[in-house]
């Protein structure tokens, strides 16, 4: 009797997994594809003939934007990364670079506007310049800066698995620095070089909020879909924007399916790996763009610090501490919302990722492949794309959550699923199997299995997951700024509206505050996890 209580339980959790994943990933994706090629039931193109005939030039932007921010990016990345393991040190960068990693996709384009807008520090107070620098280029700087973080640390994580005795032997036949580099690293890690582009492309065509902020006249497929919900409210036109932009999206991601799985077999982790002499150009040019890209980081959000600390009086700044009394009204309940959704979004979701790890890998689930599979789609489309989603599948009964906290959390979940999936699949892989043949030779069911083996001995991922949802939801936008309703505000929409009316110094205080909390809970889970190592 009981095992039979227990199959049944375990059957229900499978159902369970697999229908949320259906029903708050794939319809919504559908339903942007329904939207956009039906208008009342009937087959309709107009909304791509207005597009090709009209705006086709947005599409020319979007692609221009994320092609240069890619090869910029993912150059400056794998740069980064061959200095920080090599050459300097490792750790410090590795922090330096959390920063941008816990933070609003668009703070950046705050700090833009305040060093170099057109009342910037640098350009008005020290140079004395009253420029215009809003447009394409301002775009692809802030975005490149904004993906560098992650971007490096996967190329980090790449060089860290190359074996040591081959860059040994190199060294022993007379191999300098450079030709290490050029010769052995890099083409050992060109299929990470290549996931690298590839995710940081579809990044940059899905931002709307930076081109938005600083690209002036200057508008992207993105940042038009979001106008067409907000100022026009054309929920079909918008629809097929994301849909024409989910093409570009959809062949990177081949891409990046392709390389993901050679990547992993591109080396073994071969403990701490050795320095190389400060030698020659390459060495030179690493160190150069490192410098230059971890300064401009600091700058950024000492920038963000320096306004939310500082008031002008006759054009001199002086310190306070009142722009964040100024800033009670807007944050008032605000944070307590957003912390509440986030814990909420990320604790599901980490468990919900395990779980499809566990099902596909240890349980072997046959079907598990293609929810894994439904889980990435979150990561390939557009945060707008995903939000405009939710609005068309969950407008009317029996799913009707438009309007309530329930949509917004459920969006947030399902958007970080990919990474927490990810992680949870991982985590199966590595789980001891004389453990679950212990459980079970000791009459242990399915589910003694996933409480003693599976989350005992996956807590590292979990807390790891758990953070990475947290901040993702913290710090998301685009997926969630057509769900939230004016009385239902969380910290980052809050953030982009005073930005997008001028109150810099109040947009500066949001992301301060924001920044802490992400850093806290990311510290945390951290030492939980160096704690569980150890």
């Amino acid at each position: 009797m009981k095992n039979n209580t227990s199959a049944k339980l375990d059957s229900l959790l499978f159902i369970t997994i697999v229908l949320s994943v259906i029903l708050f990933i794939l319809l919504p994706f559908l339903s942007v594809f329904s939207e956009a090629l039906f208008i009342e039931g009937q087959l309709d193109f107009s909304g791509f003939r207005k597009f090709f005939l009209e705006d086709s030039f947005l599409l020319k932007n979007s692609l221009q934007v994320g092609i240069l921010t890619t090869v910029f990016s993912t150059i400056a990345a794998v740069l980064i990364a061959v200095y920080a393991v090599f050459f300097g040190n490792r750790k410090r960068i590795e922090n330096i670079l959390l920063i941008t990693m816990i933070s609003p996709p668009f703070v950046t384009s705050l700090s833009y506007i305040e060093l170099f807008g057109r009342r910037g520090f640098i350009t008005h107070d020290l140079l004395g310049l009253t420029l215009n620098t809003y447009g394409m280029w301002g775009i692809i700087l802030m975005q490149s800066i904004g993906f560098i973080s992650i971007n490096t640390l996967l190329a980090i994580n790449a060089i860290s698995k190359i074996n040591n005795e081959i860059i040994y032997s190199s060294r022993d036949l007379g191999a300098h620095s450079d030709r290490i580099i050029l010769d052995i690293i890099l083409p050992m890690i060109k299929n990470t070089i290549v996931v690298i582009a590839m995710l940081t492309f579809i990044r940059s065509l899905a931002d709307f909020s930076t081109p938005t902020i600083i690209g002036g006249n200057f508008s992207t497929m993105a940042t038009e879909a979001y106008l067409s919900m907000i100022s026009s409210g054309d929920i079909h036109y918008a629809a097929v924007l994301n849909t024409i932009l989910f093409i570009p999206s959809l062949i990177a991601f081949s891409f990046y399916r392709k390389h993901i799985y050679a990547e992993r077999n591109e080396g073994k982790v071969s403990g701490n790996i050795i320095k190389l002499e400060r030698k020659g150009f390459f060495a030179c040019i690493t160190k150069g763009i490192s410098l230059f890209f971890l300064l401009w980081i600091l700058l950024n959000y000492g920038a963000i610090l320096f306004s939310a600390f500082t008031k002008r009086y006759m054009g001199t700044p002086y310190f306070t501490f009142q722009n964040f009394i100024d800033s009670s009204p807007y944050i008032t309940g605000t944070f307590l919302r957003s912390i509440l959704y986030s814990l909420i979004a990320g604790s599901l979701a980490a468990i919900i990722g395990l779980l499809i790890g566990y099902y596909l890998i240890i349980r072997k689930k046959k079907f598990m492949y293609w929810i894994d599979l439904i889980a990435t789609i979150p990561y390939i489309i557009p945060g707008s794309f995903f939000g405009i989603g939710y609005i068309l599948a969950f407008k009317n009964p029996p799913l009707a959550l438009t309007g309530t906290a329930a949509i917004v959390v459920l969006n947030m979940l399902f958007k970080t699923l990919p990474f927490s999936s990810k992680l949870g699949t991982e985590a199966a892989s590595e789980l001891n199997i004389d453990t679950i043949r212990s459980i079970k030779d000791l009459g242990g069911n399915h589910l003694a299995v996933i409480k003693d083996a599976l989350f005992a001995q996956s807590k590292g991922s979990l807390f790891m997951s758990f953070a990475n949802g947290f901040t993702a939801s913290m710090t998301t936008i685009g997926s969630i700024i057509f769900l939230v309703y004016p009385g239902q505000k969380v910290a980052t929409l809050v953030m982009f509206d005073v930005i997008q009316t001028g109150k810099y110094s109040i947009g500066a205080v949001i992301a301060t505050i924001i920044i802490l909390l992400t850093l806290s809970i990311n510290l945390l889970a951290r030492k939980l996890i160096k704690g569980r190592r150890i």
